[in-house]
């Protein structure tokens, strides 16, 4: 169970709801039941695909309404931070309060879905490769 806790509480993580993967992480490394590898590979997993679902949030709510300036200003830093740096800035999906607004933004400005998962991937993977580190 603590294995699906993880791949669970990960995804949920990265979606709109809050989370608390990065302890449930810590103290599975910190018992030493499982190896990192697969801790990685669950987390991290879970946790891009809960991005994703954001960014399929943002890029189906697009359809339906158009960019107005109420939706402007409450993303106004992660939009900002889109249109400067593109799908490179999703690298700080993982970072608490931008994250989401950023994975959110990405899909309703229709970037690259295959490049926001490569990106948002490779910032997941290091996030939880330093929690790992610190906690073994």
């Amino acid at each position: 169970m603590s294995l699906w806790g993880l791949f669970i509480s990960a995804l949920i993580s990265s979606t709109l709801a809050p989370g608390g993967s990065e302890v449930l992480l810590a103290y599975l490394v910190s018992e030493k039941q499982h190896s990192n590898e697969l801790l990685l590979l669950l987390s991290s997993t879970g946790n891009t695909l809960g991005a994703m679902v954001t960014w399929g949030m943002g890029y189906f709510i697009a359809k339906r309404l158009p960019l107005d300036k109420k939706i402007i200003e409450k993303n106004a830093r992660a939009m900002g931070l889109l249109k400067r740096w593109g799908v490179l800035a999703l690298f700080f999906s993982w970072l608490p309060l931008i994250g989401d607004g950023l994975c959110l933004a990405a899909g309703w400005l229709r970037l690259s879905f295959s490049r926001s998962l490569l990106i948002i991937a490779i910032g997941k993977v290091a996030r939880y490769s330093a929690i790992i580190y610190l906690f073994s």
